[in-house]
């Protein structure tokens, strides 16, 4: 298994689904994981993980405020002197047909799912490009590609974190630090648990391997482009749907 010894990885939104899973693989591989989170409620994961395995602490960020996301960092390097991964998985949807959607739905999505990114990377970037290392993987999603009805702020926002991951590795490289993105598929998660039975049976039969994805399965997708063997991919959007859509 990869490993992530000696390692301190954020990881935005890891209280729960895609973020949760990420969490418990890159804890595996020895990492230091401190879980930035809106919700106080939300640190009993960081418990249950580290009651099991690696080293692993509970922030409570907001990550839309340049001031408490600045105050979170100044921390860690306070405590630990350095940051090598940043995991950009914080999200939301508010999910509405498009002359229906107000803009209070499409701004609430734009800021945290996009946004958001501008702010953390600011925080963050300065210390990876002091030590000369860095790895930053950002969530996107296929319906950023595909597009899904009822999602036009999410699969605006998606996209532009593509575009986002592009434009920025061509500024880091030279750095030490990679920027890549993971877009999931179908993925196994209390937001799909929400979805009717049918549908989700449907698209799983659209889906080359036969199953919904895993939080787990995210996770290692995200452990691989961490990784210092992963040093010479950059700049790319990293499909993990099962086959579901050509990459």
């Amino acid at each position: 298994m990869i490993s992530l010894e000696g390692q301190l990885a954020i990881i935005t939104g890891g209280a729960g689904g895609i973020g949760e899973g990420i969490c418990e693989v890159f804890c595996k591989a020895g990492a230091t994981v401190v879980i930035w989170d809106i919700n106080e409620g939300d640190s009993k994961t960081a418990k249950q993980i580290s009651s099991k395995k690696g080293e692993i602490f509970f922030q409570k960020v907001d990550i839309t405020s340049p001031d408490s996301v600045q105050k979170a960092v100044s921390e860690i390097i306070k405590n630990h002197k350095k940051i090598d991964i940043l995991i950009n998985n914080a999200g939301v949807i508010r999910d509405r047909s498009f002359l229906k959607m107000e803009k209070e739905e499409w701004d609430t999505v734009i800021e945290v799912n996009l946004n958001a990114l501008f702010v953390v990377c600011k925080a963050v970037v300065p210390h990876m490009k002091e030590m000369g290392y860095g790895r930053i993987i950002s969530s996107s999603s296929i319906n950023g590609f595909q597009g899904a009805f009822g999602q036009t702020n999410y699969a605006a926002s998606k996209a532009a974190v593509s575009g986002f991951t592009r434009a920025l590795c061509k500024e880091l490289g030279r750095n030490g630090i990679t920027v890549n993105a993971v877009a999931p598929g179908l993925i196994k998660t209390k937001m799909s648990a929400t979805i009717a039975k049918e549908i989700i049976e449907a698209k799983i039969k659209e889906i080359p391997v036969g199953r919904i994805g895993t939080p787990e399965d995210i996770g290692y997708t995200y452990l691989f482009l961490a990784s210092k063997e992963a040093g010479f991919i950059n700049g790319i959007t990293l499909h993990a749907n099962g086959g579901v859509m050509p990459t």
